[in-house]
């Protein structure tokens, strides 16, 4: 049974899982491009990048335009906002144990040695 993802942040890391698909968002960040020129790089089929797209739009991270015949897709930074609020409340974590380790690593780590100057003849 697949799984049916809803919300904006399990949508936006679906998307992210795929090294492919954050490949894509990569040269997104670049600039807009269009299935073909996303397809170059990658060396895989344009039904292929096509899906990644899919999943990409759903999330909310890739915007499909219209130029004549050209369907130019463009990165959408705003769900990757989202992730950051979800992960900001961690990262305070994250430097409390480290602030921790460090204090830690000061008290049981020898002092450094102290280099002895040689006498160089002239």
């Amino acid at each position: 049974m697949a799984m049916q993802l809803t919300d904006p942040l399990s949508l936006a890391f679906h998307a992210l899982a795929d090294p492919t698909r954050r490949a894509i968002l990569a040269r997104l960040a670049e600039g807009d491009a269009d299935v073909s020129q996303l397809t170059e790089p990658f060396g895989l089929t344009q039904p292929t990048i096509s899906k990644h797209l899919q999943v990409l739009e759903r999330a909310g991270l890739v915007a499909r335009g219209r130029d004549a015949q050209r369907r130019p897709r463009s990165l959408v930074a705003a769900p990757l906002a989202g992730i950051d609020r979800w992960l900001e409340t961690y990262r305070a974590s994250w430097e409390r144990q480290f602030q921790s380790l460090d204090a830690h690593l000061r008290r049981t780590s020898p002092p450094p040695a102290k280099k002895s100057r040689r006498h160089v003849p002239r």
